[in-house]
């Protein structure tokens, strides 16, 4: 069972739905005690940081969110849920992040149109789990005005946008992406199914 954390903002259901369709019982949560038996955890976002932070805490599911970091079963950020795992954003300053990954999540360059709301092309390294059995180059679909850094060791794809721009990480058992693998057709659908079969394994 993997846990979707259900902490009330945007459409958390696409994620959801984007694991039932590769074969994983995906269940919307708010229960720390389902959240602790789940074989993995989901951690989506849309809108804001701040607004998705603070909507975080007040539903009580930053610790489980920890702790299911800390538990070492997998952990997938996607888009905000993704940028959430930093220090903090500069699009909400004086908000704090999780801060389980260091650094602080910046606007796009400047010169390019915000918020990046399109197909892009992705390149990943070749072995991560991530992204096994997906072509390389790959197109994803990216909606978001901020970016986390690019220069950190854990960063395993990048896209372009004026710039290179960090596209998605993975840590041990923490997996981030920066594009919406629920509605990147059948890439991202593999890029799921990959975190399915790693909490199965788990």
């Amino acid at each position: 069972m993997i846990a979707v954390l259900d902490y009330g903002i945007g459409n958390l259901r696409s994620a959801q739905k984007g694991l039932e369709k590769v074969g994983a019982h995906a269940e919307l949560t708010d229960d720390p005690d389902v959240i602790a038996a789940a074989d993995g955890v989901v951690l989506p976002g849309v809108g804001a940081f701040g607004r998705c932070m603070d909507a975080l805490r007040a539903s009580g599911l930053e610790q489980p969110a920890h702790d299911a970091v800390a538990s070492g079963r997998p952990f997938l950020g996607i888009c905000i849920g993704f940028q959430m795992l930093y220090g903090g954003s500069e699009e909400s300053p004086g908000v704090e992040g999780m801060g389980v990954l260091p650094g602080k999540v910046r606007l796009l360059p400047d010169g390019v149109k915000r918020p990046q709301m399109q197909w892009n092309v992705v390149r990943h390294d070749e072995g991560s789990p991530l992204f096994a059995e997906i072509d390389e180059p790959v197109w994803m679909y990216f909606v978001h005005s901020y970016a986390p850094p690019d220069d950190s060791e854990w960063v395993v794809a990048r896209c372009n946008y004026g710039g290179q721009v960090a596209a998605a990480v993975h840590r041990a058992n923490l997996w981030g992406t920066q594009f919406h693998p629920e509605k990147s057709g059948k890439a991202g659908l593999q890029l799921l199914a990959n975190f399915v079969a790693a909490c199965r394994g788990a």
